[in-house]
């Protein structure tokens, strides 16, 4: 089979092509194009097209092409879900769902920048998924020191710095000046972006990631802009002059759906149960 999807591939679109050719068809071929001609090449191809928008093999919601492949091809093998968790994380900017998701974009950004052909980064990306896979199905609960004392006193060590600085933690600077972003641009960028940020920040977008639940409320960069927005929303709903997609795209949701989805994880009801509670509670309104 062929496969196609955009160029300059580092996370989804290396992670895909390793699963296509370990566990899909080992003959797979990969096909790297540039993003507005991945469709019509396609097309004359006769290609499958992954990881671009609109077509079958592709992100859904909160999960990666990579979850994707797993779920279509019914891919269950234990290694093969810690893998994923990993991709999820690096391709999603959410490492917090897994340590090693930093260092997999790390490396991936690494490769790339140092790589300029796509299918020699395919090449050297394989060996990584490899690597990554073996470790996840042999060596996920070793740990690199073996010698027990040693361990022990690490433990003992991290548990004591954990306990002296758990105490007071100063907030940052930069927690101080990415709060004030959030709260600027939260209304008008709907495409707000940590690694954007980042830049503005003068910081790494993997340290940022990392950091940031630590001085936002425990939540990760995706989750407080999404708390802020449903926020936002619940301000709206009181206004019946916005439509539920009006206020769906004013708070930065794909579409209506995906704004139901999030609220009702966020505040436990559809937005429009909750909007007419809220008239009926109003002083003069029937019940």
């Amino acid at each position: 089979m062929k496969w196609i999807t955009r160029h300059r591939p580092k996370i989804d679109r290396i992670a895909c092509p390793w699963l296509i050719r370990r566990f899909v068809d080992k003959d797979a071929e990969i096909i790297y194009v540039p993003d507005d001609e991945v469709k019509m090449k396609a097309e004359a191809l006769g290609a499958i097209p992954f990881d671009v928008p609109d077509v079958e093999f592709t992100h859904y919601g909160e999960l990666c092409t990579f979850d994707y492949f797993l779920q279509k091809y019914k891919l269950d093998a234990p290694a093969l879900q810690v893998l994923a968790l990993i991709v999820r994380g690096a391709d999603t900017d959410r490492h917090h769902l897994a340590e090693q998701a930093s260092g997999l974009w790390a490396i991936s950004a690494g490769l790339a920048h140092n790589i300029q052909d796509d299918y020699l980064l395919l090449e050297k990306g394989m060996m990584l998924y490899d690597a990554l896979y073996s470790w996840a199905k042999f060596h996920r609960h070793e740990k690199h020191t073996q010698n027990p004392m040693e361990q022990l006193l690490l433990n003992v060590f991290h548990k004591f710095l954990k306990t002296k600085t758990g105490s007071k933690k100063k907030i940052p600077d930069w927690a101080k000046e990415l709060r004030e972003i959030i709260q600027d641009q939260i209304d008008t960028n709907l495409a707000l972006s940590l690694k954007d940020i980042s830049k503005d920040l003068d910081l790494n977008p993997a340290y940022l990631s990392r950091e940031f639940s630590k001085y936002f409320e425990d939540l990760s960069f995706g989750e407080y802009i999404r708390k802020l927005r449903i926020e936002k929303a619940l301000q709206l709903l009181d206004d019946p002059a916005y439509s539920l997609t009006d206020i769906a795209y004013l708070t930065g949701f794909s579409d209506q759906s995906h704004f139901t989805r999030i609220f009702k994880k966020h505040v436990g009801e559809n937005p429009s149960t909750y909007r007419k509670k809220m008239q009926k509670s109003k002083p003069g309104t029937k019940s």
